[in-house]
């Protein structure tokens, strides 16, 4: 394209985007008739109108060479307000901030990269969207059409479309090889990210050599929009269900991630079929955690009250979970299950057990439906006296029990700082109650911080605690603060993070300052990746490479950033406390760091009650997993 054909271009492109800044959005624009039906664009401008159109209006990216003409257009359409791209410093943080700004809030994002590393690195990340069920768009640069020669960066190897086989491997993806494709890519990716049921990312490739490429006569009326239905409630089942409920003694409910909107129907059924609930992570708090039917978290890493359901439960009603390994004991977990109920809306995971009734629809309406049939039946368990739920009762005050030993010796001697130091437990209760006091948003890192953490939090309600227990991904949560600066929905947030985690991915101290985000960083540091370090020492007797010995001042470090505040939050509930306040009177980013115990000790952890199928215990799992044939 010649100097001063690519300059009227540009003029139209500016024109375009202020009228679309004037009109407030480009489905206003259109619905004026404000922008002509037919226009010559660049595939690159055609992507950033229709995701404009599908509501995605911030763009995360790390541009490269693989992406120059995609950014330009998005300098254009941001210097009129239509847009905001955000430059950060590396691919898996845009990837991890625009799954919790999507995940938090409800609002859209794309992850815009370059080809080769940085694209690897960006789909590294979206496997916490793809592991949890969150929307998201991925473009990313990709190797010329013509096949000139290998392009830097691309696979090097003589085949064609590798990068586009990588991501159809981890989920939807299509490359934009023609340029008039353009509308039906933007349909898939919207089935995609939209999807009602099992959203994930969607990976569009733009060649390097097809993002200028002009389409002659684009009709903007052809971008896609609307997202797909929902399903309704299952088509059958229901008398099945309804007879097993009956005969069963002793019913848990397992609410996993798709079980986000179900939270009242999920109490009402509890109470007619006399049944407990057992939380997966992911829904903290989609039924208060005080609700006596509640036994909060089961799995490898559960409670003692969500371990004992589930070990003695006879009948399983599944609602909206995929069975992750450590959530159901590496499929042990319900050793005398006689029978399963699975709510699901995939009919993969709703047939994942033997003995199965399955019925496959949208969640609340199908537990909204079965309710009714229960009621039209006869069937009210709900006298609150049975024998099954004064057990489970028990057990969960062992467990309260159990917490409040932990939360009453909040401190112990740790060799690696020689000296007393607070144990997770006593730091996570502090950092959480006081999280929920200042109506906080709380994200948890991987490894002892999360797994500790999902057994101390007491949400009453979803959306105080996002614990990324889908890919378990180190870095997640310092990355999820970039997110609070990002939304329109303004809110604080405060990322729980061990040493490990973070330094996975600091780049948050110049993304969240650059960014405008709004939130603490808790850094609990005990020098090692303690869970794998105590894994090892489970099994083997002994720890190796999972620990160090050097010292970093990281009050120092995040201080070194300007706009960062850094605190030292001591060696007790009481001197953390007041480091938290002092950061929270920060309108920016801040830390607070926070030594923690490692040791054998057993009041330095929440515990372990659970099977997983790892290392040296497989050869036993396994053989249960057959031995109990569900």
């Amino acid at each position: 394209m010649k100097p001063q054909e690519y300059g009227k271009l540009v003029r139209h492109r500016t024109v375009r985007a202020k009228i679309i800044a004037k009109a407030g959005s480009i489905n206003k624009a259109i619905a004026a008739g404000l922008l002509k039906d037919t226009a010559e664009v660049t595939l690159s401008e055609a992507v950033v109108m229709g995701l404009l159109r599908q509501g995605v209006r911030i763009f995360l990216s790390v541009l490269g060479h693989g992406s120059t003409e995609i950014g330009e257009v998005l300098r254009i359409y941001q210097e009129v307000g239509v847009v905001r791209t955000c430059g950060v410093r590396n691919e898996i943080e845009a990837a991890h901030a625009a799954t919790a700004l999507r995940w938090v809030t409800g609002e859209k994002a794309a992850v815009v990269t370059s080809i080769g590393p940085g694209a690897l690195q960006a789909m590294a990340g979206s496997l916490v969207s793809a592991s949890d069920g969150i929307g998201v768009w991925h473009i990313y640069g990709d190797e010329t059409t013509e096949d000139e020669g290998p392009n830097m960066q691309q696979i090097p190897k003589h085949e064609q479309g590798l990068f586009l086989r990588l991501c159809q491997t981890m989920g939807q993806a299509y490359t934009l090889h023609t340029p008039e494709a353009v509308f039906s890519a933007l349909r898939r990716g919207l089935n995609t990210v939209d999807h009602p049921h099992r959203a994930g990312p969607f990976y569009l490739l733009l060649p390097m050599n097809t993002q200028c490429r002009l389409i002659k006569d684009f009709n903007i009326n052809e971008l896609p929009c609307g997202a797909p239905p929902a399903l309704g409630a299952a088509a059958s089942g229901y008398k099945e269900a309804v007879e097993a409920l009956q005969n069963a003694s002793r019913v848990v409910v397992r609410a996993g991630g798709g079980a986000r909107t179900a939270g009242k129907e999920i109490e009402t059924f509890l109470e007619l079929i006399d049944g407990v609930a057992v939380i997966s992570p992911l829904v903290s708090g989609v039924i208060p955690y005080a609700q006596r039917r509640n036994m909060t978290v089961g799995g490898s890493k559960g409670s003692l009250s969500g371990n004992y359901a589930m070990e003695e439960a006879d009948l399983l009603v599944a609602v909206g979970t995929r069975f992750v390994c450590q959530s159901d004991c590496s499929r042990t977990g319900y050793p005398k299950v006689e029978r399963v109920i699975n709510i699901n809306a995939d009919i993969e995971s709703a047939l994942h057990y033997n003995k199965t009734i399955a019925l496959v629809g949208e969640i609340s309406a199908t537990l909204g439906k079965l309710i009714a049939e229960l009621k039209a039946s006869g069937i009210n368990k709900s006298s609150g006296k049975s024998q099954w739920l004064a057990d489970c009762g028990l057990k969960k005050q062992q467990w309260e029990q159990f917490k409040s030993k932990r939360y009453e010796n909040p401190s112990l001697y740790d060799e690696a700082f020689g000296r007393e130091v607070l144990t997770q437990p006593g730091a996570i209760k502090t950092i959480t109650d006081w999280a929920r006091e200042k109506e906080a948003v709380t994200f948890f890192d991987a490894g002892d911080v999360q797994a500790n953490g999902f057994q101390i939090v007491e949400d009453d309600k979803l959306g105080r605690t996002f614990t990324e227990t889908g890919a378990s991904y180190m870095g997640f949560a310092v990355s999820a603060l970039l997110a609070t600066g990002l939304t329109r929905k303004r809110f604080y947030g405060v990322a729980l993070t061990g040493d490990g985690s973070f330094m996975m991915n600091p780049q948050i101290l110049v993304d969240g300052v650059e960014h405008g985000a709004r939130g603490c960083i808790v850094l609990l540091d005990n020098r090692r990746m303690s869970a794998i370090s105590g894994l090892q020492i489970a099994q083997y007797g002994k720890d190796h490479a999972t620990n160090d010995r050097v010292e970093v001042d990281y009050v120092s470090m995040a201080n070194s950033f300007k706009g960062v505040k850094a605190f030292h939050g001591g060696y007790s509930p009481k001197e953390l406390l007041a480091a938290l306040e002092n950061a929270r009177k920060h309108e920016g980013l801040s830390l607070v760091y926070v030594p923690v115990y490692f040791g054998d000790n057993e009041l330095g952890g929440m515990g372990v009650f659970g099977r997983w199928n790892v290392g040296k215990w497989c050869d036993e799992v396994q053989s249960l997993r057959h031995e109990i044939g569900l």
